[in-house]
């Protein structure tokens, strides 16, 4: 019996060990049935065009394997014993396949795609641009770190001592936390950091209170850990804090972005994060301060960080990251917690990955110790300012339509649209001229309060920016007539769970 086989030769995967999985493939399947007879090496290669060795070697390793075997002067068969194949439900009439019992319910969240698709312009948020970035320091930083010997052993699971001092002193100095290289936890990025906190204070149905709109990946983490839910709203000024609940029903965390709101672009004024504070004092709570941007602000002078306002040092967990600042491509964020919290996240992190990569962290430490981090934030500034400018710029035509929100600060922006738009037509409409934006809604727990988009403009260049911004408002415009027409059709929107 001779299965139908199918070689590619344009310099993929050896030929032997395509024909290696190949048969394995039709024997697991029953396609080749137990007891088959298979052709003599000669003639299989000769109908496939192989030399006879190539046959040899794929029916040697299957051989090996268990699935053959060989009969001197009877050929080669399908050994016996095998598992029986179970039948293949049909993918277009057969029931899905069951998950295992073994297998967690999947947490639902969107998340962005690992690369721009080429030819594509993304307005994604989050995504910052190393091209500013000094070439001969970045090279002097990890020639620096190519002259040390690396450590024979693992590193400390809180992170390398010069690192963590590094940050400390950082901190000190642009966001006013009092706190020592004993308060930092190096993690792999600020998506870690919060896991960590989730494991160590978390457990099924603790309620938890998150923004709302807010970030995906936040509420995805959150829920992963079994926690119940609660959405805050959020208005110009961050988190409503009145709207917290209190008593038995108090949240036991909350997590906030009180420094650039995600994604309305807020900033939590000092009344309001003292009132924070309070309400965690008094209900014995945790406040997750996520800071994932806040060195770019544009005219707005920077507000206390709520961990430098928590005197006592027992009610914030401060949340920090390099992918904003430098590049996602680092890995690296940091975390400044409370004592308790802190020594049970050093305690957990041997669990998730032990220590992050001693490479990078001391590659780090010596950008951080030679002040290349503040002056690339301030060369930064400027470049995301002028971005920033020259999408404002191309969607001025349409500013009567959609009022940009969250100017002073971060990577990103958010249109909100007035009534008449519809962000998903408008989307659609963008992507069908090469330019990918995310909308409002998909930030919303439940359903959306507000329509629009959220436009991150950091990963672009000016080119960019004004030809996709351009496109964008160009879209808007078509979107607002056809909502100015009497005949067209009320847009359905779809419920979010």
């Amino acid at each position: 019996m001779e299965p139908p086989i199918t070689l590619r030769r344009d310099g993929g995967a050896p030929l032997y060990r395509q024909l290696t999985e190949q048969l394995r493939t039709a024997i697991l399947d029953g396609r080749l049935p137990a007891g088959a007879r298979l052709p003599s090496t000669r003639d299989l290669a000769c109908s496939l065009g192989l030399s006879r060795g190539v046959v040899v070697e794929a029916y040697d390793e299957l051989a090996a394997e268990g699935y053959l075997d060989g009969k001197t002067g009877a050929g080669t068969y399908v050994a016996a014993g095998l598992p029986r194949p179970r039948p293949r439900p049909d993918p277009a009439t057969g029931p899905a396949p069951a998950r295992p019992r073994w297998l967690r319910p999947e947490v639902p969240a969107r998340q962005p795609g690992p690369h721009p698709e080429p030819g594509l312009i993304e307005f994604r948020p989050g995504r910052p641009t190393v091209a500013p970035l000094p070439a001969t320091v970045w090279r002097r930083v990890w020639r620096a770190v190519g002259g040390e010997a690396p450590p024979g052993d693992y590193g400390p699971p809180a992170g390398e001592p010069r690192l963590r001092a590094a940050i400390a002193r950082s901190l000190g100095q642009s966001r006013g936390l009092r706190c020592g290289p004993e308060d930092v936890v190096v993690t792999t990025g600020a998506v870690q950091a919060l896991a960590l906190v989730a494991r160590a204070s978390l457990g099924p149905a603790i309620p938890v209170a998150i923004e709302e709109p807010g970030a995906l990946p936040v509420r995805a983490i959150l829920a992963e850990h079994g926690a119940a839910i609660i959405p805050i709203p959020v208005d110009a000024d961050g988190l409503v804090v009145e709207r917290l609940p209190v008593g038995e029903s108090a949240p036991v965390l909350v997590h906030v972005t009180p420094s650039h709101q995600y994604p309305l672009g807020g900033r939590l004024p000092v009344a309001r994060r003292l009132a924070l504070l309070e309400w965690a004092r008094i209900h014995d709570a945790l406040i997750v301060e996520d800071d994932y941007d806040s060195e770019f602000r544009f005219g707005a002078a920077p507000l206390p960080a709520l961990a430098g306002l928590d005197g006592g040092a027992t009610r914030v967990a401060y949340v920090g990251t390099f992918s904003k600042v430098l590049t996602p491509a680092l890995r690296t964020g940091y975390l400044v917690a409370p004592p308790p919290l802190r020594e049970r996240v050093v305690a957990l992190k041997p669990l998730a990955d032990f220590h992050s990569p001693w490479p990078v962290q001391r590659a780090l430490a010596t950008f951080l110790e030679e002040g290349h981090l503040e002056r690339h934030v301030r060369r930064m500034r400027r470049h995301y300012a002028a971005n920033r400018a020259a999408l404002l710029a191309a969607l001025a035509p349409v500013a009567s339509l959609a009022r940009p929100l969250g100017l002073e600060a971060g990577l990103h922006l958010c249109l909100e649209f007035g009534p008449g738009l519809d962000a998903a037509r408008v989307a659609a409409a963008a992507l069908a001229e090469g330019v990918v934006v995310a909308t409002l809604a998909d930030n919303y727990f439940g359903p959306p309060a507000r329509d629009g988009l959220v436009l991150g403009y950091g990963g672009l260049s000016l080119a960019e920016i004004e030809r996709g911004g351009a496109i964008l408002a160009r879209a808007i415009g078509r979107e607002a007539r056809r909502g100015a027409d009497p005949a067209r059709p009320p847009v359905r929107r779809p419920q979010v769970a």
